[in-house]
């Protein structure tokens, strides 16, 4: 399994971080893996974007579509 080493972590980042392994009961190392693994499920921005780019789909213009938001707020 790969391993990733990170230097130069100021030391209240270093210290904040131990304190939330300490209250969650794990070591520093079993914390960050946990957050690490969290983070890399989540989608970014740019994932999300990209698939909507990839994406066929309707024909509306701009103005059709604005005529209809305004259409549907005025019924409100």
């Amino acid at each position: 399994m790969p391993s990733v080493q990170i230097k130069n972590v100021p030391e209240e980042t270093h210290r904040v971080l131990r304190r939330r392994a300490a209250a969650a009961h794990q070591s520093l190392q079993e914390y960050l893996r946990a957050q690490l693994i969290e983070q890399a499920k989540q989608r970014s921005l740019d994932d999300v974007l990209a698939d909507a780019a990839a994406q066929s789909g309707g024909s509306a213009t701009f103005a059709d579509t604005v005529a209809l938001v305004r259409s549907d707020r005025d019924r409100r």
